[in-house]
């Protein structure tokens, strides 16, 4: 008896999921306007319309979370692969995107600093890799970023003084 009950049971909650499933595709389905109603207004053309970086999520998706680390992760891949590729500049943007979505994570700054050093920007490269430095302290590779610190300014102080001797 207690079988026959469990699978009438089984039975009634399958018939009651399927037909909630059927009423919500129903009700979710586009609907024609009345053939009386008014023609859709047009958009405002007043406001200039807002320039969008498609390569930015959280520049041209205002409604995305500031907080995203799944977003920051899918970043930081596509990062990578635009570093990969020999696109320097879209793979900086995707990096600087990781450190908004994850603002404590370091590991955006590592890769960060390096896109900018391989596009020759040697101060926002320090800056970066001291970032990197800061949230991660003990990292494993520290002693190599800071040794990449130190020949980035001695690189900046020379270039300061061979401008300095040409003026």
């Amino acid at each position: 008896m207690r079988f026959v009950g469990r699978m009438m049971l089984r039975r009634l909650l399958l018939v009651s999921a399927g037909v909630w499933c059927a009423a919500n595709y129903v009700a979710a389905q586009p609907q024609d306007p009345p053939s009386g109603s008014a023609p859709p207004a047009k958009p405002d053309t007043s406001q200039p319309k807002p320039k969008t970086n498609a390569d930015n999520a959280a520049q041209s998706a205002p409604d995305q979370p500031k907080w995203d680390p799944l977003r920051a992760e899918k970043d930081m891949e596509v990062g990578k692969y635009y570093m990969h590729k020999g696109d320097v500049d879209a793979a900086i943007d995707r990096f600087q995107d990781a450190t908004e979505a994850k603002p404590g994570y370091a590991i955006p700054f590592l890769y960060l600093g390096e896109a900018y050093e391989k596009k020759g920007q040697k101060k926002p490269a320090v800056k970066a890799y001291q970032r990197y430095l800061d949230l991660y302290p003990h990292a494993e590779d520290g002693d190599k970023v800071r040794k990449k610190i130190e020949k980035l300014h001695k690189e900046i102080d020379t270039e300061k003084k061979d401008r300095l001797s040409k003026d």
